[in-house]
């Protein structure tokens, strides 16, 4: 997935929802998409109340066998590949080709450096008046466990 025809997101600064709406549009219509930063894309809202929301959302077991699952994401990559698989109709083939055509990563993976990256000025964090925080800040108070290089 390192050919010209993918284009790679930066998604720095860009709400996550924002964003994993207008990626989504654009895998549906055939485009391979690569969103690189994944932990610096930001969600509005103050940080406790957030991690507070998503805790709860974690708690969700199944009754009969609650280690089975479902499984909730941890990762900001796999936290923001969630969101953007939300936004398609993953029940259908063509929202199933699409998921398959997203890449996430943490950071810039070697084979990305020095690529231009695009981003949505209409996704910006700018555009928020109150706090917001970081996908990789709530993703550390889920229990995501950040490797130091």
């Amino acid at each position: 997935m390192v050919g010209n025809d993918v284009h790679v997101v930066d998604a720095s600064g860009l709400i996550a929802g924002r964003l994993a709406s207008l990626v989504a549009k654009r895998l549906l219509r055939g485009e391979s998409i690569v969103i690189v930063n994944a932990e610096k894309a930001v969600l509005s809202g103050k940080k406790h109340s957030r991690v507070r929301e998503i805790k709860e959302f974690l708690e969700v077991v199944g009754r009969a066998n609650p280690i089975r699952g479902p499984v909730h994401p941890r990762r900001p990559d796999t936290f923001l590949r969630e969101i953007v698989r939300g936004m398609l109709p993953r029940d259908r083939p063509r929202g199933r080709e699409a998921y398959r055509r997203l890449k996430v990563y943490i950071g810039v993976p070697k084979e990305f450096e020095g690529r231009p990256f695009e981003t949505f000025p209409e996704a910006s964090s700018e555009k928020l008046r109150r706090g917001y925080v970081t996908l990789g800040e709530v993703c550390r108070e889920l229990g995501w466990k950040v490797k130091v290089a």
